[in-house]
């Protein structure tokens, strides 16, 4: 009998059976479909009934439809259908939701809920949206000398030196300090360069004061909008390879001096994606002055000295003090917690800084009420056209500091898609500058239907050819590996679609790369085997032998290939890493069905018998 452990057997029986699994999601196909969010809220089951209802009595029947992440996917079987719902829901419900078109899965409701997905899609084989925003690099050269005036303030008031007055003059770049005598004056600049290290002060006069003048040169003026450049394309990158967006291998790059161009896969209409893109948000943590009543303040427009008026969600007014416990430009880190003992909430990590000072508020305050306030900042188009900025501050949290805490606590009184976004932008991190939409445009497949159909075809027929070979050349032992090759296919097939990578054009010829490869290790196989036959030896162990002794060719030429794989996928972007992907998990799929795989197979077939006379191969 040929000896072969029957726990690899089933173990490659318990892969098989797994990746199948896995991979059933893709059969099903995909449908034109409606995706409805509200701003700041979930939508309910409700909602859910109602739309489809509406659309029912006006002739427009859903072919499904699911909730997800406080999101309502509609499906329907004809883009003529995607478009008539749009205008009918936005005709009904005006303003009441957000809606993009999409395309969604027609995989059954079951296996949604168990987390299946279908493989997906790149920009070059499904379209998708084009999307060009200008960076205002001009805002983040006035960022870098408002930063400095307040820098400057802070050391002439720590140091306790008098001075008259920091102006900022933005058409020249320049800050200055006046300062009242000579005193003062040579004070002031050693408290100023002692806390600002590399700064360059010019010294001089206005009218007749001594004052200092700090000027922004152009070349730090050029490192300043390439900064805010560069840093935009990475905050954005992380917005968009978020979990919480989902969207398949964006692609982010600078176009021209201040605008980045952004392709998002498979999107129709980038609606949700663009709420998120363009916002700047932040968290501030100050304590309720409780001495005070804020209904009176905001009646009367008189706010006590060291506090500051806001309003909550619900537009109640809350007195919170002026001093800032902990900014958002101390958060490390943030995560959405959807089921917290308090319901939804936003964990938080801070810095080493922000913790010493919350460790300290809390130890100071305990009983008392902290308050967390909601900034966010956006760039939109008025009624004229004109680009204006627009800051929104809430109070989104008040709580008791119940104990002590200082890096990592939670904030409660958020709702899913609420906390969601929010850990979502504070960890991906505030924008350099703000960023303004100057185009956006749905595309087609980049390289057209027809390619895209003989890419498909030559990786159809590709396969088809090395199976009927191998079935052909070497018989019993040839069908064993055209088994071989479809398992690893679908493997292969599983893995991308559990690890949510998406697949290009070059990704299907990796595809193709990795079916030669995996036919290769068998041909090395079976050849060893054949080679120890002519030399006389009995079938169970030229079996033996074949395998064990092409287990190193095998394992070189895939290490190495492994290898370029891995240093594409690192250093690649765009078509390269898609291919990389692919090659890097194809090439793991193949070796692990052309070794045990096929040793398994050639078990089951021969290793029953008491006696092999013969191997067809």
């Amino acid at each position: 009998m040929i000896s072969y452990p029957r726990w690899k057997i089933a173990l490659v029986a318990v892969v098989l059976l797994i990746g199948v699994f896995l991979a059933l999601p893709n059969l099903f196909g995909e449908e034109s479909a409606l995706q409805l969010a509200r701003d700041r809220a979930v939508v309910e089951p409700t909602d859910r009934t109602s739309v489809e209802q509406l659309l029912k009595d006006k002739g427009v029947t859903p072919s499904g439809s699911f909730l997800e992440q406080g999101r309502l996917t509609l499906r329907f079987a004809s883009k003529q259908d995607q478009l008539k719902a749009r205008d009918l829901i936005n005709e009904a419900r005006p303003n009441q939701f957000t809606i993009a078109l999409s395309q969604a899965s027609r995989v059954p409701e079951w296996m949604r809920n168990l987390g299946l997905s279908p493989l997906k899609l790149g920009l070059d084989l499904r379209g998708g949206v084009y999307l060009v925003y200008e960076v205002d690099v001009q805002g983040a050269v006035k960022q870098q000398l408002d930063h400095r005036e307040q820098d400057f303030r802070s050391s002439l008031r720590n140091a306790r030196v008098p001075y008259q007055d920091v102006q900022v003059d933005y058409p020249t770049n320049r800050v200055r300090v006046l300062f009242r005598d000579a005193d003062s004056f040579a004070k002031g600049k050693a408290a100023i360069l002692a806390d600002n290290r590399g700064v360059t002060l010019a010294d001089t006069t206005v009218d007749g004061a001594p004052a200092l003048e700090l000027k922004m040169t152009p070349e730090e003026i050029q490192q300043r909008q390439d900064y805010a450049v560069q840093q935009n394309i990475v905050i954005l990158r992380n917005r968009l390879n978020s979990p919480e967006l989902a969207v398949s291998e964006p692609q982010v790059a600078r176009q021209g001096v201040d605008r980045i161009a952004i392709q998002l896969p498979g999107l129709q209409n980038s609606a949700e994606v663009k709420k998120i893109l363009g916002k700047t948000a932040t968290l501030e943590f100050r304590m309720v002055d409780e001495n005070s009543n804020p209904l009176d303040a905001a009646a009367t427009g008189h706010v006590p000295l060291g506090s500051k008026l806001y309003y909550t969600r619900e537009k109640q007014p809350v007195l919170l003090k002026r001093e800032v416990v902990v900014t958002g430009d101390q958060l490390t880190d943030a995560s959405f917690q959807p089921n917290s003992q308090d319901g939804a909430a936003v964990s938080v990590s801070l810095d080493s800084r922000g913790a010493a000072k919350m460790l300290k508020n809390t130890q100071e305050n305990i009983g008392h009420l902290m308050a967390v306030v909601f900034i966010d900042r956006s760039r939109e188009k008025n009624a004229q056209g004109v680009d204006v900025d627009r800051t929104t501050e809430e109070v989104i949290n008040r709580a008791t500091i119940r104990g002590v805490f200082s890096n990592n606590f939670q904030i409660t009184g958020v709702n899913p898609i609420e906390g969601r976004e929010l850990a979502l932008l504070l960890r991906a991190g505030g924008l350099a500058a703000p960023l303004t939409p100057v185009e956006e445009r749905a595309i087609g497949p980049s390289l057209g239907q027809d390619n895209i159909d003989k890419g498909v075809h030559a990786m159809v027929f590709g396969m088809l050819a090395a199976f009927v070979f191998m079935a052909v050349y070497y018989k019993v032992f040839g069908l064993i590996a055209d088994l071989v090759l479809a398992a690893n296919v679908i493997l292969l097939t599983a893995f991308l679609s559990l690890v949510g990578a998406a697949l290009t054009l070059p990704g299907i010829a990796a595809v193709v790369l990795t079916v030669g490869m995996a036919v290769d290790a068998n041909i090395l196989i079976y050849e060893r085997i054949r080679e120890e036959l002519r030399n006389g030896v009995s079938p169970r162990a030229a079996i033996t032998a074949g395998f064990d002794r092409a287990f190193s060719a095998i394992a070189d030429s895939n290490v190495t290939a492994l290898i370029a794989g891995l240093v594409l996928w690192l250093f690649g972007a765009g078509a390269v890493r898609g291919f990389a992907v692919v090659l890097v998990i194809g090439i793991a799929t193949s070796m692990f069905t052309s070794l045990m795989g096929s040793r398994a197979l050639v078990q089951i077939i021969y290793g029953g018998r008491r006696k092999v006379e013969r191997l067809s191969i």
